[in-house]
């Protein structure tokens, strides 16, 4: 990429180019030549905006570079600021042209594991080495992690990738570790695939969508033989199965952000001018107008981490759980200039009335099941109970059964008519860690999961989701999907990535002990099991039938679990603190049902 792009997107007026922020790096790419020849900085960037040839040198890019000085020569101090803008914008994300990977890493696409795994001291020490060897390199830097790097796996699919959900404990791990890098790396590198181009069947995602995965390939460079070039290329879900689109990968992404910030101490990286513009296209995309009368998310099956036909269509927990925390960690880095008024405002209404929404409408507990149990149905007036017209007999025998009578849960799911009573792990542990829950409402939670130990740990924690569906709701809710069969992957499996966010919000509400026994219980076995991605059967007794070993996120899963046990404060880094404008909203809004927002912004 050109100094003279970057200067461009950096300079007001009409030389402004009109187009997300993450196209300051258009396409960042190096050339790997065969023959000793030095390495040439990236121009295609600067030939697609100025329509020029291919540069071949240092000195005629510069002369590129000197051509715009010129012109913008009159306009003032501001030329010069950008430039110097531009500059710093380069040097950022600018890497030796020589592409060499690390030993036992990936360097482009291509995995090179040991021929054989030797045995480590101990099972910390073993899962280091494993993550370190799923590290992929990016024009000679670490960028991300692979989703699993079985070295027996002689067809990943697209698990040689690098999803952005699956490196989050990864990410997290070497942010404990004190290895600061290979996080700003893939936080700058997956800003700059947000406004990539991105079509299935011509029709094109709102802008500010950030891909699910991408990939490092190296290719051949137009009309030259003796020459190659590394490229990232993203999915943004059109060749994922199912074709849908990763709705929770700009929330982690903005979670990792700040993470990253707290973490390093490095506050540089969030106070750019690309990364600011890249927050706020997730932000304006996710807090865009629409039909619904909800102030949660409304989202297809399948686009988050549970990624197939599983009934979760509509509003489901995890999503709206990840989109409460990242607009708080977002209000946290966002800096404060006339354009952004409108959008913070616009985020601290909708922090209020979700917050409000999901504690009033998808809590359960043994009181509140049994008022749903008592519902009038067919209300029509603005002071209804039953505000979304449940009918009673919704509430299955096996949540009659289930529910302790100390301790709740936030339910799956909540649309017209139809309450999703499953229990999902991943929601309500994030509803804990973003304060989304109040402090009874996560004691609670805690409190149903040391209940219900048997069904939601057994032998290997945590189920994505209980109960499994079975039988005749198996086959009209998924399809009849056989790798979702009862107990099994999404629908009820166990997934050992899962323990760290438990261990994040048993620390944040000071109950450490509840982590470090399912700490415990995973340390048995999950190395001898070689690290698989999910465990099947109602107490996850047997590897998953299509699981795959030395998943990574598993693995960072446990190490960054450890690494909390052993500095509890770390885990500051993720948890949002409850907010005290939602607390006084709530103080003043004390009659069930009362609007809390007077007033809209468009954003």
């Amino acid at each position: 990429m050109g100094i003279a792009e970057v200067a461009l997107h950096t300079m007001p007026g009409p030389f402004a180019a009109h187009s997300p922020a993450s196209n300051l790096f258009l396409r960042a790419e190096a050339r790997r030549r065969k023959r000793n020849t030095n390495s040439v900085p990236n121009a295609r960037a600067l030939q697609g905006l100025l329509r020029i040839p291919r540069l071949r040198s240092v000195r005629q890019q510069c002369q590129r570079i000197d051509d715009l000085a010129r012109v913008t020569e009159g306009n003032g101090s501001w030329v010069k600021d950008a430039m110097n803008n531009a500059s710093q914008v380069l040097d950022d994300v600018n890497v030796p042209g020589q592409a060499v990977g690390g030993n036992g890493g990936i360097n482009g696409s291509a995995a090179k594991p040991p021929p054989q795994r030797r045995k480590a001291s101990s099972v910390e020490d073993e899962a280091w080495e494993l993550l370190r060897e799923s590290v992929v390199y990016y024009c000679g830097s670490p960028v991300g992690t692979i989703a699993a790097n079985d070295p027996n796996d002689s067809d990943p699919v697209n698990y040689d990738q690098v999803f952005i959900r699956d490196f989050i404990p990864s990410g997290i791990a070497f942010l404990l570790k004190g290895e600061y890098e290979i996080v700003r790396n893939f936080i700058l590198h997956t800003l700059q695939l947000q406004s990539w181009e991105k079509t299935m069947d011509c029709h094109s995602p709102g802008q500010g969508l950030m891909p699910a995965s991408f990939k490092v390939r190296t290719i051949p460079l137009d009309g030259d033989e003796d020459a190659t070039e590394e490229v990232l290329d993203p999915d943004f879900g059109e060749a994922a199965i199912g074709r849908v689109a990763p709705v929770d990968s700009g929330l982690w992404w903005i979670i990792l952000l700040r993470a990253y910030g707290k973490c390093s101490g490095d506050l540089s990286v969030q106070e750019r001018i690309d990364v600011q513009t890249g927050m706020k296209m997730i932000l304006k995309l996710c807090l865009a107008d629409g039909f619904d009368m909800f102030p949660t998310l409304l989202v297809t099956d399948g686009s988050c981490m549970i990624d197939r036909r599983m009934g979760i269509h509509g509003h489901p927990l995890e999503i709206q759980a990840l989109f409460y925390s990242a607009l708080l960690c977002a209000r946290e880095m966002l800096t404060l200039e006339d354009g952004s008024a409108d959008l913070i405002r616009a985020l601290n209404n909708r922090l209020i009335a979700l917050s409000f929404h999901i504690r009033e409408y998808y809590w359960v507990d043994m009181q509140k099941l049994n008022e749903i149990y008592r519902y009038k149905t067919e209300e029509y007036s603005y002071d209804a109970v039953n505000k979304f017209n449940i009918y009673p007999d919704q509430v299955s025998p096996w949540l009659v059964e289930w529910i302790p009578p100390k301790g709740g849960y936030f339910i799956g799911n909540l649309q017209p008519a139809h309450m999703d009573f499953r229990f999902f792990s991943l929601g309500n542990l994030w509803s804990i860690v973003s304060s989304l829950a109040t402090t009874h409402q996560s004691h609670a939670i805690l409190d149903l999961i040391e209940s219900k130990w048997s069904d939601l740990v057994a032998e290997m924690p945590l189920k994505i989701c209980y109960p499994a569906l079975e039988n005749m709701e198996w086959k009209i809710i998924t399809g009849s999907d056989p790798k979702n069969t009862a107990w099994s992957y999404h629908n009820g499996g166990s997934w050992p990535t899962l323990l760290w966010q438990l261990t994040v919000a048993c620390i944040k509400m000071n109950r450490p002990e509840l982590a470090a026994k399912a700490i415990e219980v995973a340390e048995r076995r999950i190395a001898a099991d070689k690290w698989p991605e999910y465990y099947d059967t109602k107490r996850a007794r047997f590897i998953g039938k299509q699981s795959r070993l030395y998943q990574t996120w598993s693995i960072a899963g446990f190490l960054v679990a450890k690494l909390l046990m052993e500095k509890p404060d770390a885990a500051r880094i993720l948890w949002n603190d409850e907010d005290a404008e939602i607390l006084n909203a709530f103080s003043t809004n004390r009659k069930r049902g009362k609007k809390v927002l007077k007033k809209t912004y468009i954003v």
